[in-house]
């Protein structure tokens, strides 16, 4: 019996195709729009903490100023120098490595190729807080970092975009007025939430400072930290520290600042979920419109067929079968409408994420949810016609025009 009542449902459907797939839209566009931004909001979530995860796990950055900028309106604050450096590394328990780091930017050049890219100076700690494995060749040597020898590891895009192809260690290419050997090529980052992380060229710290900014100023210290400790109490030991070293008297403002990346990872996870959460929701009222829409066309259909329905009960069909047929029609029609909704949505995922920047994933767990939630819409909506239909009088039903 329930086989016959499926038939008939589908029948009823084909009837009328045009009706029926005006009559899903609304399903389709609210499972599309759900499933998409779910899926999308959690690729970019991903590809945050990627990035972030990039700048290393247990990782304080410790800058001058207030912030990421000199912050307030008097003078700039004093940058580090390598004193700093040796300071936090050795007096502050729970701290494994610290990488100072100092940038420049300028154009690369190598047999008529050029391009422009950002030089970071640092030392063999940075490898050490911030572990980048290469693709080929070696880092540079102690021997080579004390006398700040130009030699430098070179990212994937700078290596692309220079060498085309060709093994680019041994080589020799002119960055800025500086003639630099590769030594290493290290491995691809790719794209993340702080831009190209692979557009870089690292040289030893000595060498930078000599050749390019032409001081010996530090803006950026990254300490690594055990994680036996807690990043809060080497964070805290730092400032006191630090606090001391540049002479601020006590209730007195920092003129540094301290970010743990974990922080950051934390609080922009959370904020990229949350963004998921309140457009998904927004999305979901697609659902109800549906839905909405579903019970209308269904109460159109009980009235169009009255006579139908009327004979069915006078030749022996009983309420709950006839209810049963226009609930498993409006159950159907919102399966179909989620189906075709899943479908779209994912052949939009694949348009959107090379845009993003973020990879494909196809979430099983939110496709299931959207598409049982198109089911229910169809039990909640379908019911009233339904029970309308089952509710109707066979003699009245057979004199209905």
């Amino acid at each position: 019996m329930f086989g016959t009542t499926v038939t008939l449902a589908i029948r009823s459907i084909r009837r009328h195709l045009l009706r029926s797939f005006l009559t899903i839209l609304g399903i389709v566009i609210g499972v599309g729009a759900v499933v998409t931004m779910v899926t999308l909001g959690k690729a970019t979530t991903a590809a945050v903490q990627e990035s972030i995860s990039a700048l290393g796990t247990n990782v304080l950055q410790v800058r001058p100023g207030q912030g990421f900028g000199r912050g307030g309106g008097g003078p700039r604050p004093p940058d580090f120098d390598m004193t700093d450096v040796d300071a936090v590394a050795e007096q502050v328990a729970g701290v494994t490595a610290v990488a100072p780091q100092v940038s420049s930017s300028a154009t690369a050049i190598y047999e008529g190729a050029n391009w422009s890219t950002t030089i970071n100076g640092t030392t063999s700690a940075f490898l050490i807080v911030q572990p980048w494995p290469l693709s080929s060749g070696r880092y540079w040597t102690e021997t080579e970092e004390a006398s700040g020898k130009a030699v430098c590891l070179l990212g994937n895009t700078v290596r692309q975009n220079l060498f085309r192809g060709e093994d680019a260690v041994g080589k020799r290419f002119r960055i800025g007025n500086v003639s630099c050997t590769v030594v290493g090529t290290l491995s691809t980052r790719g794209q993340g939430g702080f831009g190209d992380q692979d557009d870089v060229v690292v040289m030893p710290i000595k060498a930078v400072q000599r050749r390019f900014t032409g001081n010996r100023d530090i803006r950026l210290m990254m300490v690594g930290v055990d994680q036996a400790y807690s990043t809060d109490a080497v964070q805290s030991a730092i400032t006191d520290l630090l606090r001391e070293r540049r002479h601020i008297l006590p209730g007195r403002d920092d003129d540094f600042n301290i970010f743990d990346t974990a922080q950051i990872r934390d609080t922009l996870t959370g904020t990229t979920t949350l963004l998921t959460q309140i457009v998904a929701a927004v999305a979901a009222i697609s659902l109800v419109v549906g839905g909405i829409g579903i019970m209308n066309i269904m109460l159109v259909s009980v009235t169009e067929r009255t006579r139908e329905i009327g004979i069915r009960l006078a030749i022996g069909a009983v309420a709950n079968e006839v209810l049963m047929q226009f609930l498993v029609e409006a159950i159907a029609l919102s399966m179909l409408g989620g189906v075709v909704g899943i479908v779209l949505a994912q052949l939009t995922i694949l348009g959107l994420t090379p845009l993003m920047g973020v990879p494909w994933t196809f979430d099983l767990r939110i496709n299931v949810i959207a598409f049982v939630i198109a089911a229910l819409i169809g039990v909640v909506f379908g019911y009233f016609p339904a029970r309308r239909a089952a509710g109707l009088n066979p003699i009245d039903a057979l004199r209905h025009e």
